[in-house]
């Protein structure tokens, strides 16, 4: 059972991080900046579902939010990079690099937030 809602949150904040990177690219925004944007929108959203959702024994309140941000924060360099890679070397959109990127994050994300929402003592 929390398999599925980790996916289903998963999918969730992908697909509103995805919408956000290919409609930054729609608007002329570099990557980069689109990926602040869509860190400051799926950060929140994100945490807001997993901690009352996903892992509802989680332990809720700055602490584990402050947590979560860390490990979130780690998804920007590490999607700057692979957007670097597919699209300034490789050649690819926007919109054909980043669900690519997503899903390749998609392992470092589940094992990070496992941990920022442990559940309280």
């Amino acid at each position: 059972m929390i398999a599925a809602r980790v996916l289903a949150v998963g999918a969730f904040c992908a697909l509103v991080h995805n919408a956000i990177m290919i409609a930054g690219d729609w608007a002329g925004l570099h990557y980069a900046a689109s990926l602040v944007v869509s860190f400051a929108v799926v950060v929140v959203i994100g945490y807001s579902l997993h901690s009352r959702w996903t892992y509802r024994l989680a332990e809720r309140g700055a602490r584990a939010f402050w947590r979560y941000v860390v490990v979130a924060s780690a998804n920007y360099p590490a999607s700057l990079a692979g957007m670097f890679v597919f699209v300034d070397l490789v050649g690819l959109s926007v919109p054909v690099a980043s669900p690519i990127v997503t899903v390749l994050l998609f392992a470092m994300n589940y094992l990070g937030n496992k941990w920022a929402l442990r559940a309280s003592a």
